[in-house]
């Protein structure tokens, strides 16, 4: 049976190793970035074990494994480790001085609304920030994340945010963070001149139709169809394609519906040739929010990037809806 931890005798030092160690994966790395041999790394991470009566990592394949206690554990020891380094030594970001760049993994329609507004805000006061956006192919962004692919994935996120959200309502330590950034209005998407553009868009007419679908995996399903599912009716997909602009292109010219944002709808220059409809069923309130790393979230600069990313949210999505009023 192993003895009782006591916090009081415990070397806060072992924890320093533990968070390098979980986030190389590679015992090697770890003692490399705190500028300790391999064998004093070695020796720490050994004496956390004993302490915590735990086998913490595993090694598989090249790297490291870690536990299921390991892993329960670490957004802890991380977080404490960095809101401590934060109070003792902030880091300072001076926007108009900085020169670093940033990745943000989004779909087409979502930066089409935040990214004129994010590049006036860089352009007036941080000339030196440089931006990356990644084409985002999943609901769940999570491993993009943690693997630090990107800094931020912006989008619909309803399964991740629900499961970080209980997560932390039970009083549990999460890897993530989110933010709410705006809410969508989704139409139904036709060109001019198609039978369903004369008349009422009813859920027969809708069903009847043949369809495009926008699909960031590429997955023939999407939150139409559920909300299709919920009431016993299904549509017929007949093109699958990962870009809200490759759907209005499309569609301009061919008897398929689609669905989009319908503040993109302006965004795609085809106003001549398309026409949007209310969609003629109830749908959940689709937000796009901002999910991130809590490694990231007390960074002076990732920090401003939010607050700029949620400035430049607000008044394009505005413009778009007020137009419709």
């Amino acid at each position: 049976m192993v003895a009782p931890l006591n916090f009081r005798t415990l070397d806060l030092n072992l924890l320093r190793v533990f968070d390098e160690v979980m986030a190389e994966r590679s015992l090697t790395r770890a003692a490399r970035n705190l500028s300790l041999t391999q064998p004093a790394a070695s020796n720490a991470l050994r004496r956390l074990r004993e302490s915590l009566g735990d086998e913490l990592v595993r090694r598989s394949g090249r790297g490291l494994e870690p536990t299921p206690r390991a892993l329960a554990l670490w957004p802890v020891v991380r977080h404490a480790l960095q809101d401590l380094q934060e109070s003792l030594a902030p880091g300072e970001f001076v926007p108009a001085e900085a020169e670093t760049s940033f990745v943000l993994a989004m779909a087409d329609a979502t930066a089409s609304s935040l990214i004129p507004g994010l590049v006036r805000i860089i352009e007036t006061e941080a000339p030196g920030v440089t931006i990356r956006t990644l084409p985002l192919g999943t609901r769940d962004p999570r491993s993009l994340l943690d693997g630090e692919a990107a800094d931020m994935a912006i989008g619909y996120f309803p399964a991740v945010v629900s499961d970080l959200t209980a997560h932390s309502q039970a009083g549990e330590a999460v890897a993530f963070a989110h933010q709410r950034l705006y809410s969508g209005h989704y139409v139904c998407v036709m060109r001019r001149g198609h039978p369903c553009a004369s008349e009422p868009l009813t859920v027969d007419r809708f069903c009847a139709a043949r369809h495009l679908l926008v699909s960031y995996s590429g997955r023939p399903y999407g939150f139409i169809d559920e909300a299709l599912t919920s009431i016993g009716r299904e549509r017929h997909i007949v093109l699958t394609v990962n870009q809200f602009f490759t759907a209005g292109r499309v569609v301009s010219s061919s008897d398929l519906l689609t669905v989009l944002p319908r503040h993109f709808f302006d965004v795609i220059g085809l106003g001549q040739q398309l026409v949007w409809r209310e969609l003629p069923l109830d749908l959940p309130a689709v937000h796009v929010d901002a999910i991130w790393h809590r490694r990231s979230h007390h960074n002076r600069a990732h920090q401003w990037l939010r607050q700029a990313i949620a400035r430049s949210a607000g008044p394009e999505i505005a413009r778009a809806e007020s137009a419709d009023s």
